[in-house]
């Protein structure tokens, strides 16, 4: 099909109030997901509220830019397909260790999302080449980690904060933690969140996590617990200020451990390219895949100068694409354009920011083990039966990446940067699941130029 065909689905445009509409869907579906983020990180860092409601801003404005150069394109870079841009989940647990390092705090959050965009940006014309180093087995391990990693968070939200906090004399155990109303309320957003899978159809279904988090807000609300402190004196409108938290600071390990993530991120991106493609009809070749992974390096590079964290293709919105059947960038721009609105809305960002950690616990629960469960999905594909050795790969990555998640101070002793780099568990998982397939299976041959990127859909699994 050529690209200018006049049936070419994803070239269509539509009249404006349709393509706000269509555009307004796609907000909606990764809204949850895409404010989460940053409010995770926000929480994690015991960041005030005025600056989560920051970071929330700078999220929305600049998912809007990212997905707007992707879907539009522009030189070398955006892939020119209905893809939605948004904060990716995966990078959560490298940027909240590194948040939390005293010496580092926001500004290293900052230089190793810039670092690890322009590594992508470098990477992305050779990615076709490395991908047979991440068939199933491996994607799908690192997944499935990522997801355990980012439980902790998870619970410790639902049971309202963290367990410790600074208190006058240092730090002293939580009072509020396990309040029986924060369990209840994050029990309710779970329940709510599985009944409404279970009943809507369609793309209210995409909604459900959205709508539970409504239906625990609203309960927080009713019961006096929220505190909108800050939404009444935010502005209607404001400019994202670059480099709010100050100048970047670029320290190895954490710039290191996000080069990781970006890799896996990589991957889940090319599948997601080559499922779209495939819906609309086209095929990938190498330099389309490069010029859409070079999205999420720019992507990177714009969010951190922005003051936010890493870029990646939305499944869910994919999952949408499906749903729906619209094919059309246009849309998927519309819809960027509307992020970047909502970003500089302030009030927006108030709110969001003034929902309790428990009521999004509840729906974390569910966001997070879905991240594991795409790895479980991915592996599905591979042979254990017939492979023994397979089993390995999972069960020794899976059980050194959990080491620093159950016990925080375990390399406390070791050197600084041999601590550093074991204290990550998805960079000790990522690592390990590589090696070992290699030392298991061998060192996957080379696939034709050709079938390269075809070789990909293997490798990576679109939701």
């Amino acid at each position: 099909m050529s690209h200018h065909d006049a049936t070419d689905p994803v070239e269509k445009k539509y009249p404006f109030p349709s393509l706000l509409a269509l555009g307004l869907q796609h907000v909606l579906v990764m809204y949850a997901g895409a404010v989460a983020v940053p409010l995770i990180v926000g929480n994690a860092l015991h960041l005030p509220k005025d600056q989560v409601a920051l970071l929330v801003s700078a999220d929305l404005f600049a998912c809007g830019i990212v997905t707007i150069i992707q879907a539009l394109g522009f030189w070398k870079i955006g892939i020119r397909l209905p893809i939605m841009m948004g904060v990716s989940f995966t990078a959560v647990p490298s940027i909240i260790a590194t948040g939390t390092n005293p010496d580092l705090g926001m500004p290293g959050i900052i230089g190793a999302v810039i670092g690890s965009g322009v590594f992508t940006l470098l990477v992305a014309p050779f990615f076709g080449r490395w991908v047979r180093f991440f068939p199933p087995i491996v994607t799908g391990t690192v997944m499935l980690i990522i997801g355990l990693s980012l439980m902790r968070v998870g619970v410790n939200w639902a049971a309202g904060g963290q367990p410790m906090i600074r208190g006058p004399e240092g730090m002293i155990p939580n009072p509020a933690y396990g309040a029986p109303f924060a369990l209840a309320v994050a029990a309710i957003v779970l329940l709510s969140v599985l009944l409404l899978t279970r009943v809507l159809k369609g793309f209210l279904s995409n909604l459900a996590v959205l709508m539970g988090i409504g239906i625990g807000f609203a309960i927080a609300i009713a019961f006096g617990k929220v505190n909108f402190h800050g939404v009444a004196d935010a502005g209607w409108f404001q400019v994202i200020h670059p480099l709010a938290f100050g100048w970047p600071v670029f320290e190895f390990w954490s710039i290191l451990s996000l080069c990781a993530v970006m890799t896996v991120m990589m991957i889940e991106s090319t599948g997601q390219f080559l499922a779209v493609g495939d819906m609309a009809g086209r095929k990938i070749s190498q330099r389309d895949l490069a010029r859409g992974l070079r999205t999420d390096g720019v992507g990177n590079i714009i969010g951190g100068l922005l003051n936010t964290f890493t870029y990646t293709t939305y499944a869910q919105n994919v999952g949408l694409l499906q749903i729906t059947g619209v094919l059309s960038r246009y849309v998927v721009a519309a819809g960027g354009g509307i992020l970047m609105l909502l970003g500089i809305l302030p009030k927006v960002a108030f709110v969001s920011a003034s929902i309790p950690s428990y009521v999004v616990g509840g729906a974390a629960i569910v966001m997070f083990g879905m991240v594991s469960a795409t790895g479980v999905k991915i592996m599905s594909r591979v042979d254990f039966a017939g492979n023994r050795r397979n089993l390995y790969i999972v069960a020794v990555s899976v059980g050194l990446a959990m080491v620093p998640v159950v016990a925080d101070n375990i390399f406390d002793q070791l050197p600084a940067a041999l601590g550093k780099f074991l204290h990550s568990g998805v960079l000790v998982g990522t690592f390990a699941a590589a090696l070992l397939n290699i030392f298991f299976n061998g060192v996957p041959a080379r696939e034709p130029e050709d079938e390269d990127v075809q070789g990909a859909i293997a490798a990576a699994d679109p939701a």
